[in-house]
């Protein structure tokens, strides 16, 4: 297996749960938050789009889905162009709601579409290119990648769990 074959494999399991965690819910469930300080998964599902794009735009020298695609004004939402979700408080992750689970989901496909066009490309040496100087040691390409799909895999566990509380009752 090479390389690009590998993270296509990991960002293409993102895509299955994100899909899975959205699929049949009702807007007040997307929405609906298990604690006071609790994240939605409509929050969660938009973070995890977020991130990746922003984070792999960035390593791919483009312009992020959210802006180029216009997504930032289909959503609609009291935040930042440029908001991620990191370091949210509790009140602007309750910002993110009233967005359709259907669009969530297509905004992480498009996502998902330019991760794998970035990522088709790769080989096993540019993973080891300095991405992030910023940290010591630097951020590698290879490093960067696999903290996304870490990030992301998280979080839509995280949201499977909300939805399995509010299935629960």
């Amino acid at each position: 297996m090479e390389i690009n074959e590998l993270l296509a494999d990991a960002f293409g399991r993102v895509l299955e749960d994100v899909r899975a965690v959205a699929d049949g819910l009702a807007q007040e469930d997307l929405d609906a938050r298990p604690g006071p300080e609790a994240n939605s998964i409509a929050w969660l599902v938009w973070h995890i789009a977020r991130v990746q794009d922003d984070h792999v735009s960035e390593v791919a020298g483009r312009e992020q889905v959210w802006t180029a695609d216009g997504w930032a004004e289909r959503f609609g939402l009291p935040l930042r162009e440029g908001d991620i979700g990191y370091g949210h408080t509790s009140e602007q992750a309750g910002e993110v709601k009233g967005v359709p689970g259907a669009e969530l989901v297509a905004y992480y496909e498009a996502v998902h579409a330019q991760t794998l066009a970035y990522v088709a490309g790769l080989t096993a040496p540019d993973l080891d290119r300095i991405v992030d100087r910023n940290w010591t040691p630097h951020v590698t390409l290879g490093v960067r990648l696999v903290s996304v799909v870490n990030d992301n895999q998280q979080h839509v566990g995280q949201a499977a769990y909300v939805r399995g509380l509010l299935e629960r009752g």
